[in-house]
């Protein structure tokens, strides 16, 4: 076995203490962050989701759509939440956003409540997470301990928001925005499954209803059975394109593994949905969630925490915004 030499051996204490002392690593997202600063952040926010959704059933869906556009733009900084200014260009009027994600509201009843609670303690950024979490675990899905510490940004980008993943993207190039974020290819087969419940517009999924590929006709893999219920909810024309259609029309509300049944039996809606069964990693990912709801739970657990760290601000970066709509 090798020896170190002295002088190397003082480089190796270096870089020891340089990975944990340094900014860089110290300042990472902690479970019990706010357990002293804001106690009752949790309750508080299960209980206003839950309130939301007691008034609309597709709010558990937008919430973890919202949560999802805001870590794949700048990270999971809450630069979706943020309004258009003179001096600043938000993300909600980017085509992937405009007239579709929402839950704003509940995200701005959650802060003022907060506000009160334990004024200028909890990011907005760290709002967006935990509702996403409780959006799932009240829909019947699993619950995951969520690290905290998340600090606000004070930019957004529209431009990158315009390239956040698209249903009309082939799974190769899903798949490297995900790579490009830390994530990989199995996390696009089980983030997918975030499509068991909440709705999509008609214009999402109509080409393959009507002119799939340019061909003049419906998608040769899409179930005839569901094609017929789509094309009268969609049919042919301009005005239908903002209808919405039920991502899993069996369990629409709930948060369980009926999406990789329907991808199995050909009813995806998207179709980056149905995608995932040409390629082998992922073809072998939905059927093992297909069959088995615990095995997808966890690994969603595991997902939406990976996710949930990407591009983060912690300890002196950024800010606690007062108003999650707006830089302070």
């Amino acid at each position: 076995m090798e020896c170190i030499s002295v002088p190397n051996k003082h480089a190796f204490v270096f870089m020891i203490w340089l990975v944990f002392l340094s900014p860089l690593v110290c300042c990472q997202l902690y479970y019990n962050f706010y357990d002293s600063t804001c106690p009752n952040l949790t309750g508080i926010v299960r209980y206003n989701v839950w309130s939301a959704m007691a008034n609309d059933t597709r709010i558990a869906a937008s919430l973890l759509r919202l949560h999802f556009h805001d870590c794949f733009v700048n990270g999971c900084d809450g630069s979706v939440l943020l309004d258009d200014t003179d001096t600043l260009k938000g993300e909600k009027n980017a085509l992937p956003n405009k007239n579709s994600i929402r839950g704003f509201e509940v995200i701005d009843r959650i802060k003022s409540a907060l506000e009160k609670a334990c004024p200028s303690t909890v990011s907005c950024a760290d709002i967006l997470t935990l509702a996403a979490r409780e959006a799932v675990y009240l829909s019947k899905g699993p619950f995951w301990s969520v690290p905290l510490g998340r600090r606000d940004g004070t930019t957004a980008s529209e431009s990158e928001a315009n390239n956040l993943p698209s249903p009309f993207e082939p799974l190769e190039n899903i798949t490297a925005k995900f790579v490009a974020k830390g994530l990989e290819k199995k996390d696009v087969a089980v983030l997918s499954g975030a499509h068991t419940f909440g709705f999509a517009q008609c214009f999402t999924f109509k080409p393959r209803l009507f002119n799939f590929d340019g061909s003049g006709k419906s998608d040769p893999a899409l179930d005839a059975s569901l094609l017929q219920n789509l094309q009268k909810l969609c049919p042919n024309q301009a005005d239908s394109d903002s209808n919405l259609a039920p991502l899993d029309p069996v369990t629409t509300n709930t948060f369980d593994n009926m999406y990789y049944k329907n991808v199995v039996n050909n009813s995806g809606l998207l179709q980056s949905d149905q995608a995932l069964l040409g390629d082998s990693t992922t073809a072998s990912l939905v059927t093992n969630y297909s069959k088995w709801p615990i095995l997808f739970f966890r690994d969603f657990a595991v997902s939406m925490e990976k996710m949930g760290r990407i591009g983060v601000l912690t300890g002196q970066q950024g800010q606690i915004r007062r108003n999650c709509r707006a830089v302070n």
